[in-house]
């Protein structure tokens, strides 16, 4: 059954949902040149955004959010990681002009193109396959993207800076529409939360974090709830987080626990997760590692309270599931930039190791 979009901003309530079929043109203005027809990128299907009640349209987190999470969290929520339009037009070539929050284009470890730039991608007969990106160089930017008529377009926003403001420009005399439903009825959205990892440290392009790569492997929905540093379950990011009707939760958290933090944590958030959506799939991932350590003594830690849990009460706890560490970045240490943040190879090995569990809860 097709599931339709409404165009409205207000009406996109969590990531997946979906709107009207045309976009009406009188949600676009018109360029200067009297050629291109703007749309502003809240009116067009979003996905990655889970929340309706945000200080800007493109955080990851809802305004409430500011007094009950780590101002560190609060901060990263601004950055626009996972979030992507989806759309359809029939113009053979279509504009993106995006302004990101910072001037900070880049850091030490991780290149503009994946800090601030936009990513595109486009359903192929064969998959989702790359088009081409948008290459920041200040705060407002612009490119144009060649396209075939009639596909289906993904534009993912910045990972690790804010967005201001998106738009997609197409020719007057052409039309955005929005996209069929996603095969197999995934629409409901995978939520992954963990650390700068997670959050697509350090990709080379938006479309290179392995929480997108896993999403277009399985072609569903991915909301992004990484935070660099702060994957440190929180009660209150469980709490934000079991609001999103997802089809799977995806919890990453390791590499920024200690010992310590993992037998205070870990357990009481798995627990309150289960008991607000028993019906919902946990997988719980260990942390990967370049050096062949894995698993590491704080995989240890997790498997353990997985098996204690698993064990208790086999019934309550079906939806939860484990994925080891041992195959993520492979056996030949070049997965990483800096030991720890995966490069696009290490980024591109874990979105096969997330995608291929995935697509198993999922089809189950």
């Amino acid at each position: 059954m097709r599931v339709l979009f409404l165009a409205v901003m207000i009406a996109i309530q969590l990531a997946g949902t979906v709107c009207a079929d045309v976009i009406s043109s009188q949600a676009a203005r018109e360029d200067a040149d009297g050629i291109t027809q703007w749309y502003d990128g809240a009116a067009l299907p979003i996905e990655g955004r889970a929340f309706c009640d945000t200080e800007s349209y493109y955080d990851r987190l809802p305004a409430r959010a500011k007094e009950i999470v780590p101002s560190s969290v609060w901060g990263l929520s601004h950055h626009s990681a996972g979030l992507a339009l989806r759309f359809v037009t029939d113009a053979g070539s279509f504009k993106v002009r995006w302004a990101v929050r910072s001037a900070n284009l880049a850091m030490p470890h991780m290149p503009a193109t994946g800090v601030s730039g936009v990513d595109v991608y486009q359903r192929t007969p064969q998959g989702w396959r790359f088009v081409s990106n948008g290459r920041p160089s200040g705060i407002t930017n612009e490119v144009q993207i060649s396209n075939s008529p009639g596909s289906e377009s993904l534009v993912y926003l910045p990972l690790y800076n804010g967005t201001a403001m998106i738009e997609v420009g197409v020719p007057k005399d052409k039309r955005l529409s929005t996209p069929p439903a996603r095969p197999g009825g995934n629409v409901k959205p995978i939520v992954f939360y963990g650390t700068s990892i997670t959050q697509g440290g350090c990709a080379s392009r938006p479309g290179m974090a392995f929480t997108a790569i896993a999403g277009r492997l399985v072609d569903a929905p991915v909301v992004n709830l990484g935070f660099s540093g702060n994957g440190k379950m929180e009660l209150a990011l469980c709490n934000l987080i079991a609001e999103i009707d997802a089809s799977v939760y995806v919890l990453d958290c390791l590499w920024n626990m200690n010992d310590t933090l993992i037998q205070e944590r870990a357990e009481p958030f798995i627990r309150a997760l289960q008991q607000k959506r028993p019906q919902t799939p946990i997988l719980l991932a260990e942390d990967c590692n370049a050096f062949e350590r894995a698993p590491t003594a704080k995989a240890h830690l997790l498997r353990g309270i997985y098996d204690k849990l698993k064990a208790e009460d086999p019934g309550l706890w079906a939806n939860l599931h484990y994925l080891e560490a041992r195959e993520m970045l492979a056996h030949d240490s070049e997965g990483t930039v800096d030991g720890c943040h995966p490069n696009d190879l290490g980024m591109m090995r874990l979105g096969q190791v997330f995608g291929a569990a995935l697509q198993r809860l999922l089809t189950k």
